[in-house]
């Protein structure tokens, strides 16, 4: 708690409205249970302690504590689940914000309204000092320019986050997950439908060499975000990368949304998707969109 906000680089307020204040160098550890720095009246789907928030000259960082309870940041409408904050206190899977708000909170505080308020103040700018040691080695795993940092993101105005759509979709559009996820054949011809490669979808459906040559295209993309997934830690090590554990990585870190959905109805996008992934047709040449 503190009367002084020009003395902190951050602050923090709880539902209920206590507000604590982190100096440069300072870390809190929030949660519903008595022995964390700031006790969250918030229910059962918050753990005991649920986080961390470390200040530094340049912004805060925040991450998640806790082994069995997701917790969320919430920041310009975009919701994403941190990974749990290893032991060894890597926060490459954590949020930094250099300035301004976000919401943190599980799911429930962030749904009921009732979430923290994590504050950078306007004197945290990145013009300050260069941070210590300390802040160094929390400051290390963020892209300078940023105001925050997310686990992954994809450029919209790629292959890759066109297989990774396709390969969401069916999730997306039902959250309830009863659906089957699409295999690789099923996402390869679902990319031609969307492009509207009228030529490569009659080729597709009776030419099974073509069928295997595109199916194996798309399957080097899933390799390929497995291997983000992996790197990014945003799977706890050891979890077999199954089908429906990527995509649920996916969809609950925020890298594939519902609202990417609207891409699908989007000619300017298709064409784009089109020109990326039919530049040289096979046979007659390129074949109009029709």
């Amino acid at each position: 708690m503190t009367d002084r906000i020009t003395s902190v680089t951050a602050t923090v307020t709880t539902p209920d409205g206590q507000v604590a204040g982190i100096s440069a160098g300072e870390q809190l550890v929030f949660g519903r249970g008595e022995d964390a720095d700031l006790t969250v009246p918030a229910g059962p789907g918050l753990s005991r302690r649920a986080g961390v928030i470390a200040a530094m000259d340049r912004g805060a960082w925040v991450a998640n504590l806790s082994r069995t309870h997701a917790l969320y940041i919430e920041s310009e409408g975009a919701r994403v689940r941190l990974p749990r904050l290893e032991e060894q206190g890597d926060p490459r899977g954590g949020w930094f914000v250099r300035t301004g708000s976000v919401l943190v909170g599980s799911r429930a505080m962030l749904d009921e309204g009732r979430p923290l308020r994590l504050t950078v103040l306007d004197h945290a700018r990145p013009d300050a000092a260069e941070p210590d040691d300390a802040d160094a080695d929390w400051a290390a795993a963020r892209p300078a320019g940023d105001s925050t940092v997310v686990p992954l993101s994809l450029d919209p105005m790629t292959k890759l986050f066109l297989v990774a759509l396709l390969w969401c979709r069916p999730w997306l559009v039902e959250p309830s997950r009863g659906t089957p996820l699409p295999r690789t054949p099923e996402i390869a011809r679902a990319a031609l439908e969307v492009t509207d490669a009228f030529y490569e979808l009659e080729l597709f459906d009776r030419d099974p060499a073509f069928r295997d040559r595109l199916a194996a295209r798309v399957g080097e993309h899933l390799k390929v975000l497995r291997h983000k997934i992996t790197e990014r830690g945003l799977v706890r090590p050891g979890v077999r990368l199954s089908d429906e554990v990527v995509v649920d990585a996916l969809i609950e870190h925020a890298i594939i949304t519902t609202a990417d959905l609207a891409h699908l109805t989007d000619p300017a996008w298709c064409s784009r998707q089109e020109d990326l992934w039919w530049t040289e047709r096979p046979g007659a040449g390129r074949s109009g969109r029709r």
